[in-house]
């Protein structure tokens, strides 16, 4: 398993983060703040023996990464990343044919939260990220997430053209957004199947887009060509949980 720290910001995450059952090392809540939120917050904290310290207005600034701390931050032990077998499995245990979401070099933390936020919406199983050119998991993508980051595994991956290849083997079929592709609605996104969204500029790429089975575009009426990364990702996830409905 691989980790990497990071902080937690925001009511909602640190929450969350609490009720998932994640290892929180520290607690720091700003002095005199003592509304309903915040007493959730800290009464989980209690429950777990987490150390409590309640600092100035000035200190949280100091060490919040995203700015939007809302009056408490977390330290998580650590986040551990999941490997692609932990979605598989994951999915194997719902009874479910897998739903994975690969991110091709999602590069902004507020789109990969977002994504990661969309992909629990959706049940997904997991959300696969390339190790290089591509967001980590940070203070800002878990705020992003809402919460959902403590529930949705997360794996990293050293090659992802290869990963698909391997996912291939094992029954997935592939799908990635692209405008030149065929309408979402007409294409069959059932079954175990690989939802892949791409930059933020330069959407998914060559190789990449060459891996995949389907092509879908999502129709636009505006006066403008593109969607925002997570809000595509989000068109997308919900055309095949419709499909998967029927």
């Amino acid at each position: 398993m691989r980790y990497e720290e990071f902080t937690i910001e925001g009511r909602n995450a640190v929450l969350e983060a609490f009720r998932s059952g994640k290892t929180i090392d520290k607690l720091f809540v700003l002095d005199g703040c003592k509304d309903g939120p915040v007493q959730s917050i800290t009464r989980e904290a209690r429950k777990q023996d987490t150390i409590i310290n309640y600092v100035a207005k000035e200190r949280l600034d100091q060490i919040s990464e995203t700015g939007k701390h809302q009056g408490v931050i977390a330290y998580a032990a650590a986040y551990e990343y999941a490997e692609v077998e932990d979605i598989l499995k994951a999915a194997e245990e719902k009874g479910e044919p897998p739903f994975i979401f690969l991110l091709d070099g999602i590069e902004d933390p507020h789109n990969l939260g977002a994504i990661i936020r969309t992909a629990n919406l959706a049940g997904a199983h997991g959300v696969i990220i390339p190790k290089r050119r591509a967001a980590g998991l940070t203070a800002t993508v878990a705020k992003t997430s809402a919460g959902a980051l403590n529930y949705t595994p997360v794996a990293k991956v050293t090659n992802l053209a290869a990963t698909i290849e391997d996912l291939k083997k094992k029954g997935l079929w592939f799908v990635c957004a692209d405008m030149g592709g065929e309408l979402m609605y007409r294409l069959d996104l059932k079954g175990p199947i690989g939802l892949v969204i791409g930059n933020e500029g330069d959407g998914v790429g060559k190789l990449i887009r060459e891996k995949c089975d389907m092509i879908a575009s999502i129709p636009m009426k505006g006066d403008i060509d593109s969607l925002n990364a997570s809000v595509a990702a989000g068109v997308l996830a919900y055309e095949i949980v419709r499909q998967r409905l029927l």
